[in-house]
């Protein structure tokens, strides 16, 4: 299978594959934190990838903070457009295939019926566009790559949406959160298990795919879904986008369709609760 490197171990996905790769006993993956291998610092880079002679490559490291990405619009565009392209292009030269993580965010969420990887990508938000401008430079750079493109990433790792709601819910009475935005949870735990089959399976059938669990929901079906799993005692009070403005403007409907990744794979994808409440009962 050859030696893997892993951008971003440090991260919540980084962490997750840790966590699954241990689980599946598979050895030859080197985790590789961000001051041990800063994506955009060539230089490193070029010693990482001389020293190891990697026959695949995972990127979870992003730029991912959505709001402040509006104002901060340089770092993001280099760590999303530049650092993915940094490593593509060192890629090529070594035969390595790439896999890079990106976000339903590089839609516009206008329509109502999932999408797909053909769909037009449209981002109405910086972080968005500098996710697609990273997507576009690694096709430019290499054939070898698989883009899996996610949503609503959690887990027992890092900070995340659960971990916030289960804080929030138990220091206040009421919470008011959004109910007209739609999308698909994801468990990081069963993404990170989609790249590793990727590189187990030692597919070739490159290209983007989409990936999240099955099913979807609004961000306040899920947060009381917390609630309930969690024996959380809050009052969650449904609102619009509207009543809680945020710099960057995200999907108002975000669900991906995952008939590309199934197929390709051979793979079945557990649904969004049945992986929500995985992931409480390891909280």
């Amino acid at each position: 299978m050859g030696t893997t490197l892993v951008f971003g171990a440090s991260g919540q996905l980084g962490q997750c594959l840790q966590h699954v790769a241990q689980e599946r006993g598979l050895t030859g993956i080197v985790f590789l934190p961000e001051e041990q291998a800063d994506i955009l610092d060539l230089g490193k880079l070029q010693a990482v990838f001389a020293e190891h002679q990697p026959a695949y490559c995972i990127n979870c490291a992003a730029y991912t903070a959505v709001d402040k990405a509006e104002d901060e619009v340089a770092i993001a565009r280099r760590v999303n457009r530049d650092g993915a392209e940094n490593l593509a292009r060192l890629c090529a030269q070594h035969g390595t295939t790439l896999l890079h993580v990106s976000t339903d965010f590089v839609f516009a969420g206008t329509g109502n019926v999932p999408l797909d990887e053909t769909d037009l990508a449209e981002p109405i938000s910086i972080y968005g566009l500098t996710k697609l401008e990273g997507e576009q430079a690694i096709a430019a750079c290499t054939e070898r790559y698989f883009i899996l493109r996610t949503s609503w990433l959690y887990s027992e790792y890092a900070n995340n949406f659960v971990k916030t709601m289960l804080k929030l819910g138990r220091e206040r009475d009421e919470l008011r959160i959004i109910w007209d935005q739609a999308g698909t949870p994801t468990y990081a735990i069963d993404l990170a298990g989609c790249l590793l089959t990727i590189i187990e399976q030692q597919n070739q059938e490159y290209g983007i795919y989409h990936y999240s669990n099955e099913g979807l929901t609004s961000w306040y079906d899920f947060a009381v879904a917390i609630f309930e799993l969690g024996k959380v005692e809050v009052r969650a009070l449904p609102i619009r986008t509207a009543e809680y403005p945020t710099k960057a403007t995200r999907p108002a409907y975000s669900v991906m369709d995952k008939s590309k990744v199934k197929k390709a794979l051979n793979i079945s994808i557990p649904h969004w609760r049945e992986s929500l409440q995985t992931c409480m009962e390891r909280l």
